[in-house]
């Protein structure tokens, strides 16, 4: 057995064990997939796109299933397919919180908080997100990019967010340095190589880094120590998701050295509560069963082995099909019910709230999410749950 995330608790070794010892042959036979799978991601190039063909190839040789990755440039664009129903999972990363959360560009009129469900977590030993500088640059600690050119994606609130978070470990925030709004992730990539940026985002093992680091100034990444106590409470004050960890499958980096950075899950497959449950089910179990298959297809796939799974901690809700594997295979605790539980009525609140706040709400777009944030801030907190974002 693979050695456990640093990330998250993990489930049981035993129940893991126990789960392993399913008849490969047996179990794989009771799985019944769609001839067709709609997965949206980020764009080609990206680890999660080249994770999702990985896996759909394993889907492919066993079952026949084809798994069609629809690439969306950011947030809003992999979540619209969902939501029309064109795709079953998004293949995305904490995009998934700010959905569930209506916050950022979830918090427009035509969004508002999600009933999304989880699937499998990605929870790699490399990191989801962090920032990177031209390897020749004089900035070395998050503090040093005071001043200096950022990237603000358009329609990406989640790695938008991601940044802010982590400035927020300096106490930072975007009036403190110099915002470049670009279209896309590859856009960002292409702006970071042709010196128009300063900073940049990724996660520590993606693809597209091999061509940054091969570029002509390379890049080096910036650490976070966890030893600054302060600064690691204003990044998870926000973002709980956003955990502590010490990467080791690094771009550029010696494993043994490690990076003290943040993660949080990427890929994590995201879909709604309606999802049929059958489906949701057969997937997870058979993501589960042919993880050895698929492991060495693309960076980070180590990620989704069962014991890195977050069933006590999730922030958001697995989907009933998942949780019915999960307990078919005994990893399912009564703390994994009591935390899916509260999640749940999270999302309830905030659906509720949002819907009695449309109904007086304001029409011009600004003063509409700014009376939404503050009455999602009230609701939250008169109910004794988190609110993460105060600023409206």
């Amino acid at each position: 057995m693979r050695k456990a995330s640093k990330l998250l608790p993990s489930v049981t070794m035993t129940a893991v064990g126990l789960a392993m010892g399913l008849g490969i042959g047996t179990a794989q036979a009771d799985v019944d997939l769609p001839r067709t799978l709609v997965w949206s991601a980020y764009p080609t190039g990206t680890t999660g796109y080249s994770q999702a063909v990985g896996i759909g190839s394993v889907l492919q040789s066993n079952y026949g299933t084809n798994l069609r990755v629809i690439p969306g440039r950011n947030d809003i664009s992999r979540f619209e397919p969902l939501r029309r129903g064109r795709a079953h999972f998004v293949a995305g990363g904490s995009e998934a919180m700010s959905a569930q959360e209506g916050i950022r560009d979830f918090g427009v009129l035509n969004w508002g908080p999600q009933p999304v469900r989880s699937g499998l977590w990605n929870l790699s030993d490399g990191c989801s997100f962090t920032m990177q500088v031209h390897a020749d640059s004089d900035m070395h600690t998050v503090n040093d990019i005071r001043g200096k050119r950022v990237p603000y994606v358009q329609g990406a609130p989640a790695p938008n967010a991601g940044f802010e978070y982590l400035m927020n470990y300096a106490n930072l925030t975007w009036d403190d340095v110099e915002v470049v709004e670009l279209g896309g992730y590859m856009n960002m990539i292409e702006a970071f190589l042709d010196n128009r940026l300063d900073v940049k985002w990724n996660a520590c093992n993606s693809a597209t880094l091999h061509r940054v680091a091969n570029a002509p100034r390379g890049v080096r990444f910036i650490e976070f120590p966890h030893d600054d106590e302060e600064a690691v409470a204003r990044v998870s004050a926000q973002a709980p998701w956003f955990v502590p960890h010490i990467a080791t499958n690094v771009v550029g980096v010696d494993p043994g050295d490690g990076l003290e950075v943040f993660s949080s899950p990427y890929p994590l497959l995201t879909t709604y509560a309606e999802q049929d449950a059958d489906m949701v089910y057969n997937v997870t179990k058979a993501m589960h069963l042919h993880f050895e298959d698929y492991l060495d297809s693309a960076p980070g796939m180590e990620g989704w082995e069962m014991d890195r799974q977050p069933v006590e901690t999730s922030f958001v809700p697995f989907h009933e099909g998942v949780v019915r594997y999960f307990k078919e295979i005994g990893v399912w605790t009564e703390e994994a019910q009591r935390n899916q539980d509260q999640q749940i009525a999270r999302q309830e609140l905030l659906m509720e709230t949002w819907e009695t706040y449309r109904e007086d709400a304001p029409t011009d777009p600004a003063e509409f999410a700014k009376g939404w944030m503050e009455a999602r801030y009230n609701a939250l907190v008169e109910n004794d749950f988190e609110p993460l974002l105060e600023r409206w």
